[in-house]
């Protein structure tokens, strides 16, 4: 069976992580492997490797934490922490649900420009290229896809922005090619507490289902920074998180880039 996700693609995405600075390494491969020997099917080893990610901040504020169970559903993850087995359930909040399919759209396209550079020449292309577009940018056919590949690709291998591509900046990378989108910060690109507050919402109600051996269960909401349709500037209205009723013993609002923590209850 054809694997939904190939190695070559997680290294990429740990890669990606890599550039960040707060990465812990040694604990993200160890866990890593943990999944990989695990009986899971590849795409649930991916969706886990994927989760322990956006949890690295989480492991900075809460160094003492051990993971002990990296397979489990509902929670996601059990660790210990104190003599205690806490279940922490995980979650992304989506600031922009219409990013959502344009992301995946150009995740594909990106894929398919670094096969072509590692086609003609990975030596010569390797790096992480972190490319803005301009904002006209369409792909509602494949021929318009196709069109966009090809000018990524010819902006990658003259080092300046051709057709869709605005501008390109190359990060060293040892071993493969990688595309991503330039990082730009919104000064007014606001979360609403709102959305938090119905995510935290939709978790309550599966609360009675999860793991019952655990002394304590928490809810880690991710804003996932590195994701065109997770990113944000502010939590709008944020004192309304006070307001929070719920039986997870810990709520957390995380995001990755800086690793910025808000404990909500």
């Amino acid at each position: 069976m054809k694997k939904t996700f190939s190695d070559e693609d997680l290294i990429k995405n740990l890669s990606l992580y890599y550039l960040n600075r707060h990465l812990k390494k040694k604990p993200i491969e160890k866990y890593h492997r943990t999944i990989d020997e695990s009986p899971l099917h590849d795409r649930e080893k991916y969706r886990k490797k994927s989760e322990i990610l956006l949890l690295n901040s989480f492991m900075h504020h809460f160094p003492e934490v051990k993971f002990e169970d990296l397979t489990c559903e509902s929670p996601d993850f059990i660790a210990k922490l104190n003599d205690k087995k806490i279940g922490i359930e995980l979650t992304e909040v989506i600031n922009h649900l219409e990013m959502k399919k344009v992301e995946s759209t150009l995740n594909k396209m990106f894929r398919q420009a670094e096969i072509l550079l590692e086609q003609e020449d990975t030596t010569k292309y390797r790096g992480v290229y972190f490319l803005e577009f301009y904002p006209n940018l369409k792909f509602e056919n494949l021929e318009e896809q196709q069109e966009n590949i090809i000018s990524i690709y010819k902006s990658i291998k003259k080092n300046k922005g051709v057709g869709c591509v605005k501008s390109v900046r190359k990060s060293f990378h040892r071993r493969n090619v990688f595309i991503t989108h330039e990082y730009s910060m919104n000064l007014f690109d606001e979360l609403c507490s709102e959305k938090i507050l119905e995510l935290i919402e939709k978790k309550n109600e599966k609360f009675p289902y999860y793991d019952t051996s655990v002394d304590e269960c928490w809810l880690v909401i991710v804003s996932d920074m590195n994701s065109l349709a997770s990113r944000y500037t502010f939590i709008q209205d944020k004192e309304h998180l006070n307001e929070v009723k719920s039986p997870f013993h810990k709520i957390f609002h995380l995001e990755n880039l800086c690793g910025n923590i808000t404990s909500i209850k």
